[in-house]
């Protein structure tokens, strides 16, 4: 039993006959593959593991190792990547991989080392240090965060209340066979915060920490941790052009590497604002001429703003002039293999339809 009267035996013992069966995670008594959990922790930053799993196939079976992603083609990874979101993490993942491998080509197995690579922040340096090395230190998510408010009952509000969240979840593993069985703790509070332990609805008398949840003894559980309320998301509004030549090639542009999609390739187009813009406006602005259909508009949720892009397709023969801009022509069946996200899958579907 720990100080703050945690016991990480009966997690443990749930865990062993409960856990979840993830394509990344060792079988038992088998040593963990850093490269694949480094691999899915990436992957899991802010994206649901049920989602996840697809992917993880997909790059493993390209990618098998860490030294053939690091010299892949990095529009092969965006390009694997397409559906997954975020789209720097696929970025931040190969330049991780290459890091890796000008030093000595194994995943590092401390935190401190973990943190220095790109896109390893400390959830993800603590996560991949636990799993796949055994090193005793707890990753906090936001799975853990709710576990452990629920715990103690700590009702202050989220954001505010994160660093006694964190300080308190830092110390569930305070018993020794929490850190003898450090990559396993780590996955098991993992487990029930995914399948028990969920932010609506937890099914506390399945839980393996019932006995030790005040949340549940005081029957306030569910509505731990606190948070303050959101506003909406804002809506924005933008234009799209479907542009084809006469072999039905299609005009694409490459975004920046830098900031929302990056990296990716998308349909000329206006930029994204809080005012909707009239088609010639747009013309204007992106440098198209001619007559252009009305396709119908592609309602698409961000993190942080809702966005209502409008698709135009371009009836006549070819004539524009770009301004400063490289012209990228590809066919249908070429954008399975370069880096779509999937709002420019749904933009392209809409202008064949």
């Amino acid at each position: 039993m720990s100080k703050q009267g945690f016991c990480a035996q009966s997690l443990l013992e749930w865990y062993d006959h409960n856990r979840r069966d993830l394509p990344w995670r060792a079988k038992k008594d088998e040593k963990p593959n850093p490269y694949y959990v480094l691999l899915s922790e990436i992957m899991l930053q802010q994206t649901q593991v049920a989602t996840v799993i697809p992917y993880f196939y997909r790059f493993i079976e390209h990618f098998p190792t860490i030294n053939i992603l690091a010299n892949a083609d990095r529009d092969m990874v965006m390009s694997l990547w397409t559906g997954l979101g975020y789209y720097s993490r696929a970025r931040n993942l190969h330049r991780c991989a290459q890091e890796i491998m000008r030093k000595n080509g194994e995943v590092p197995d401390t935190v401190k080392e973990l943190k220095a690579l790109s896109g390893v922040g400390n959830y993800t340096a603590a996560a991949i240090a636990s799993i796949a090395y055994n090193v005793p230190v707890v990753p906090i998510d936001g799975n853990v965060e709710r576990l452990t408010a629920r715990l103690f009952t700590i009702d202050a509000e989220l954001p505010k209340a994160k660093k006694y969240l964190d300080e308190k979840a830092g110390h569930l593993n305070d018993d020794l066979i929490a850190k003898q069985r450090a990559g396993d703790f780590s996955q098991a509070l993992f487990d029930v915060g995914a399948t028990i332990c969920k932010p609506k609805k937890p099914s506390c008398l399945s839980c393996p920490l019932s006995r030790q949840c005040l949340g549940y003894k005081k029957g306030i559980a569910e509505t731990l941790p606190r948070k303050v309320v959101k506003s909406s998301r804002p809506v924005r509004y933008g234009i799209a052009f479907f542009i084809q030549d006469r072999e039905g090639r299609i005009l694409f542009r490459k975004r920046p590497v830098k900031g929302l999609l990056g990296g990716t390739l998308e349909l000329p187009g206006t930029q994204w604002d809080l005012k909707p813009i009239s088609l010639d406006n747009a013309k204007e602005s992106v440098g198209v001429k001619g007559l252009f259909e009305d396709k119908g508009c592609i309602k698409h949720v961000f993190t942080h703003f809702v966005l209502k892009l409008r698709l135009y397709k371009r009836i006549e023969k070819i004539d524009l002039s770009f301004r400063d801009r490289d012209e990228l022509w590809y066919s249908f069946d070429d954008i399975q293999f370069l880096p779509f996200s999937s709002l420019m899958k749904k933009l392209v579907q809409l202008g064949f339809d």
